[in-house]
């Protein structure tokens, strides 16, 4: 979600409503009237705006666009763990699959980075030679922000619907866990664009809920879920519990082989001898696939190597072998969670 961050300060000196504009400016001459009071360009009938500065051009253009979040009481910081997923698919033209409109993916298209805001552009920039800094001022018109974001409402609304009835139609897979992620991003994304709307004073489409609801609904199938997991050269299971406590945190049940997701792993340890070395050493590999056993495809591999030293072989092997919990429970817990968000664009 985005982080509330208001500034009244920086609302009451560098945001306004206007009623007209101004062809765009930059380099040497007098002072723009936008610079010291945006609302004598930019007036509030018409437009958002916020002024910023800095010592370069793109700083100031950034500041400005800051400053023209906190209008909205927020700061445009989405989190890319969560919403990922979603800007690739709107970027990457994926989300015709899912409504024939395109509106979600040409507004996004102007989006340079997670920072700005949607509809948002760098109308002027003014450099103040004598002082050396860079003034921008960042513009958003009213009606077509309000026309934008309702519109933006509307195709995720339909997104949700179309993912969600999907997924209740594919049962307990990791498809349906996907489509229902996706929806919360979705959901959540429009809960973004409802603040928008609110502080413009603009009615906000009906159906818009936190993705709360959607994450619980792909947590439900995820328990309902049974993985089954088989790991060759472990030692005392360490590795084969290091997976399982990952599956779980995740909410997956412990399955069998004969579950249709199973996770096969093996590892191979070797003791390389170095002469001259004081140490004993252990060269370890693991090689590792989360598979649909149903279809016979590999859905997710992961690997990981390591060379690890100590006074006994035994020693050296027991580092090893915490070594690669310890990267299994950072690097696979990153790699199925990334993999759960974008599945959906894979297929």
């Amino acid at each position: 979600m985005l982080k509330i961050n208001l500034s009244l300060f920086a609302i009451l000196l560098l945001l306004c409503f206007t009623s007209c504009g101004s062809a765009p400016s930059s380099g040497p001459g007098a002072r723009p009237a936008w610079v010291d009071n945006i609302s004598s360009v930019y007036g509030r009938d018409r437009y958002v705006a916020a002024a910023g500065y800095a010592q370069d051009r793109q700083s100031a253009e950034k500041n400005a666009l800051s400053n023209l979040s906190a209008f909205f009481g927020q700061s445009i910081q989405s989190d890319q763990t969560v919403k990922s997923a979603y800007y690739e698919a709107a970027r990457s033209g994926a989300m015709t699959e899912w409504i024939e409109s395109t509106e979600i993916e040409n507004a996004v298209r102007t989006v340079t980075s997670m920072d700005t805001l949607i509809g948002a552009e760098i109308r002027e920039v003014w450099y103040d030679e004598y002082n050396k800094i860079y003034y921008a001022a960042a513009v958003m018109e009213r009606q077509r922000t309000i026309q934008l974001y309702t519109k933006m409402i509307a195709d995720n609304l339909a997104i949700i619907k179309n993912l969600s009835d999907s997924a209740y139609t594919q049962g307990n897979t990791l498809e349906a866990v996907s489509g229902f992620r996706f929806a919360a991003a979705a959901a959540d994304i429009n809960a973004d664009y409802a603040i928008i709307l609110n502080a413009l004073g603009a009615p906000v489409p009906q159906g818009v809920v936190s993705g709360d609801q959607y994450r619980l609904e792909a947590l439900n199938i995820i328990r309902a879920i049974p993985v089954g997991i088989t790991v060759t050269g472990d030692r005392a299971g360490r590795l084969q519990s290091a997976f399982a406590k990952v599956l779980s945190a995740f909410g997956f049940r412990t399955g069998s082989e004969s579950s249709r997701y199973v996770l096969y792993a093996g590892v191979t340890a070797d003791n390389p001898e170095y002469p001259g070395s004081p140490y004993q050493w252990i060269q370890m590999e693991l090689n590792a696939s989360l598979t649909d056993t149903l279809s016979q495809s590999v859905l997710l591999p992961y690997s990981f190597h390591t060379r690890e030293g100590h006074t006994t072989a035994a020693l050296a092997e027991n580092r090893a072998f915490t070594t690669a919990e310890q990267e299994i429970e950072s690097a696979f817990t990153s790699l199925l969670s990334s993999y759960l968000d974008h599945l959906l664009l894979k297929n």
